[in-house]
């Protein structure tokens, strides 16, 4: 049975046998659909990249005030199409692993203060410009400016100097810093022509397609880049398209009529009923992701430690996960890590629903009256039927949450980051050191919660320039109970990143980093015949 399912396989990836037949067949053989499902992937990947085609994504995290100006990313469309034209010195693997792109190889000094990066010869702009090593410099530059508000900023800023040795960039720190091949592998950091100095709206970069179409909030396209340097492992389709697709329902209606070939976030409590769709499989995987609750910590009535600690107790969070995860993910401790990082302290008390802790700090807070949460469809998968489960542990706290549903356009420029009390999601990054920096540290950009605390920003800093691994632990637990104990952020969970695909789509490979094989589906991926 074994060498017949593989041979159907096999002709399932070369196109010569369609996928419902081939899950047709393997059930009669009495071959389970997941199974069956695995067996054509592997072997789409063993038949290799087909060349052609248009591969269409469907997303939910796009709106009209999406920029292609990298510094300013913060939600999924934006970033799944800027890795499709824009790419960094350095990327970060499936495994978590740094892999070499724009910058060939890179070497540190023994006090890990002065880093060296060979610059790739031979790599064209879309524009027709070769990359040369000053515009690495001029991106670097750009995105450290005080000014430029951008979200990498954070870990930019101990950067003493950035400089052109022949082709080589060296940065040389202010201090010690053993994580910086992550630092510059984060996605706001694309390489711009002089480093976007001149436009950093343009979409012009040296991915593999060369960005046409770009209406924000409606649909992005790109073309095949002729000559891309890169074209033996991504860039297999002639195009790519994402449509932005906000509401779940009809996402999930065009991965199934073939409108568009993937889809990302599917809500788990559709999942099953997806499985059963002929030609469509789900894609799931564990990362560091994680849905949130922020309240900014410098405004009334969260300005009140007790008020924020009594709204972290009324979190019935295993009730969370059970109905809005489905079993996609696990509960969360109001920090944004968890044993999925290195150089976690798992001694750290798991806070747990707690309805007299929750009132007694409520009263003690001396609020009074309903406490405002705003959300909508698009903070997260499940975010409003999330919404309702917490209404109702808070109420058996005596604590009213009035929950304001807001519009899904505009969610990301005019609520989060803004309002003082609403929801959403974070993807998570590679290292304690990134996540804590890009949202917690007392200047980021994305601060969300306005958790300004100098003794925090001092224990994140430190551990950054520590080299012993086993003090840089006791650095982050310490933060790591900060903020949990007098942060604005409530954690109830972390959560599975949900696919889907259809059978017309080869070469997945699940990627813990992100939604879409961390943003690169559209560019590893290919279209089946």
């Amino acid at each position: 049975m074994s060498n017949e399912l593989d041979y159907l396989s096999h002709h399932v990836a070369s196109g010569r046998l369609s996928r419902r037949d081939f899950l047709g067949r393997a059930a009669a053989l009495g071959v389970s659909a997941t199974f069956a499902n695995t067996l054509i992937s592997g072997a789409a990947r063993a038949q290799g990249p087909v060349k052609g085609g248009l591969l269409k994504a469907g997303m939910v995290g796009g709106a009209a005030t999406d920029s292609l100006d990298p510094a300013t990313w913060a939600s999924q469309v934006p970033y799944t199409f800027g890795r499709c034209w824009g790419e960094q010195m350095l990327e970060i693997s499936p495994t978590g692993d740094i892999e070499p792109r724009l910058a060939e190889e890179y070497t540190a000094s023994d006090d890990a203060k002065t880093w060296t990066f060979k610059i790739r010869k031979g790599v064209t702009f879309h524009n027709g410009k070769e990359l040369t090593p000053q515009d690495i410099v001029a991106t670097l530059e750009r995105h450290a400016d005080a000014n430029s508000k951008s979200a990498a900023l954070p870990f930019l800023q101990e950067f003493d100097s950035i400089k052109v040795d022949g082709g080589n960039v060296v940065i040389t720190l202010k201090e010690s810093n053993a994580d910086l091949p992550y630092v510059v592998a984060d996605y706001h950091l694309m390489i711009q022509p002089n480093g976007g100095k001149d436009d950093p709206t343009a979409g012009i970069g040296t991915g593999p397609y060369k960005m046409v179409i770009n209406e924000p909030g409606v649909r992005h396209v790109g073309e095949l880049q002729k000559g891309y340097w890169g074209s033996d492992l991504r860039g297999h389709a002639d195009q790519i398209e994402i449509v932005v697709i906000n509401d779940a329902t009809a996402r999930t209606g065009a991965l199934q009529s073939g409108q568009v070939s993937m889809i990302n976030r599917v809500e788990p409590k559709i999942v099953d009923l997806i499985k059963n769709v002929p030609g469509v499989t789900i894609r799931n995987v564990a990362g560091k992701g994680h849905y949130v609750f922020i309240a900014h910590c410098n405004t009334a009535p969260f300005d009140n430690n007790d008020l924020r600690l009594a709204l972290k107790y009324a979190v019935d969070r295993q009730d969370m996960v059970d109905k809005i995860l489905r079993g996609y993910g696990s509960i969360g401790n109001d920090m944004p890590v968890t044993k999925a990082y290195p150089l976690f302290a798992e001694d750290i008390e798991q806070r747990a629903f707690d309805p007299d802790k929750a009132a007694f700090h409520y009263k003690k807070s001396g609020h009074s009256g309903p406490v405002v949460l705003r959300t909508s469809d698009v903070a997260f998968p499940g975010a409003l039927d999330a919404a309702q489960l917490y209404q109702q542990s808070a109420a058996k706290a005596g604590i009213t949450l009035e929950v304001k549903r807001e519009p899904g356009d505009g969610y990301w420029s005019e609520v989060w980051n803004k309002q003082p009390f609403s929801m959403s999601y974070w993807t998570g990054r590679p290292t304690q050191d990134q996540v804590y920096s890009i949202a917690y540290l007392s200047k980021a950009e994305w601060n969300d919660t306005r958790f300004q605390r100098s003794d925090f920003d001092k224990l994140i800093l430190d551990a950054r320039k520590e080299l012993d691994q086993a003090k840089r632990r006791e650095l982050y637990r310490a933060a790591g109970v900060m903020l949990r104990d007098e942060g604005g952020v409530i954690v109830p969970m972390f959560n599975d990143y949900i696919d889907a695909t259809n059978d017309k789509v080869g070469g997945w490979v699940d990627n813990p980093n992100s939604e879409l094989m961390g943003g690169h589906a559209l560019t590893k991926c290919w279209v089946v015949a």
